[in-house]
């Protein structure tokens, strides 16, 4: 399976061209992880190693979620994988900032976890680490213990290391090295 991910991964999602990423930074690679996490093969590729991953190393969870837009459908996967595999882990989407309207809600999803609920911070793409930070920030706020942060590229850009400063795990399915020999 996690031969299969990393194909669809190199023919679907990855460009090497210049672009501007999240943190700011200018690359000349680019890994949009939504054009395999969107399909059918990739979310159940997504779903099954990404829960693999947390049942193995974020034992105690009872949800996973992150920052919209790239987190919607891996936390999706994930939580319909554990349901199916009989340990199930419901998702929650973090917003970037609070709903202007209706409810005026930050994190959806979430009105059904208990305070202090065990959490991991899925993210398809690590790079400066500032994204899952910010969710994990947003998650702690709301009363929750985030376990750390299960991702499925780290661009091995430094954001390992500001998780692992902030006191999280980073653990991915794949690395930028692997993308190496295209």
């Amino acid at each position: 399976m996690k031969a299969a991910l990393l194909k669809l991964l190199k023919e679907k999602a990855y460009e090497q061209k210049e672009v501007r990423l999240a943190s700011g930074r200018l690359s000349n690679f680019y890994i949009d992880v939504k054009r395999v996490s969107l399909s059918a093969e990739g979310s159940v590729l997504i779903g099954k190693l990404l829960f693999a991953l947390i049942r193995e190393n974020f034992r105690g969870a009872i949800a996973v979620g992150g920052l919209t837009l790239g987190a919607d459908p891996l936390s999706t996967a994930v939580a319909y994988t554990s349901f199916v595999e009989g340990h199930p882990l419901d998702a929650f989407i973090v917003r970037k900032e609070a709903k202007g309207h209706g409810m005026g809600k930050l994190i959806e999803g979430g009105h059904f976890l208990p305070l202090k609920a065990q959490v991991v911070i899925v993210e398809d793409v690590v790079t400066s680490g500032g994204s899952s930070l910010d969710a994990a920030r947003k998650v702690k706020d709301h009363g929750w213990k985030v376990l750390g942060i299960a991702a499925v590229v780290d661009r091995e850009e430094g954001g390992r290391e500001a998780i692992e400063a902030a006191g999280f795990k980073l653990y991915s399915l794949f690395r930028k090295s692997e993308f190496a020999n295209l």
